[in-house]
């Protein structure tokens, strides 16, 4: 129980570290300092701990990684919309 404790608070913590992020981005379509080739790498890392949870049935995995995907993914179209 208390591991799951654990993993629900590295997942929270590690998953809102991207929310300013993305409001930022979103905000100002500037993603002059952001590397393209370091978000495509982060965002497909993320997407494999995303099936890796899956397919162990661990839902903190799960969840957080669904989450930071969806703001990775987010800034990573901005990146490439707005060059």
């Amino acid at each position: 129980m208390i591991s799951h404790l654990i993993g629900y608070l590295a997942a929270i913590l590690t998953t809102a570290s991207f929310v300013p992020q993305a409001i930022k981005t979103i905000r100002t379509r500037n993603t002059q300092g952001i590397s393209l080739i370091m978000y495509i790498m982060f965002s497909t890392g993320v997407l494999f701990w995303f099936i890796y949870g899956i397919v162990i049935k661990d839902i903190p995995v799960i969840v957080a990684n669904a989450v930071t995907l969806c703001f990775a993914a987010i800034i990573l179209v901005y990146k490439i919309l707005y060059r």
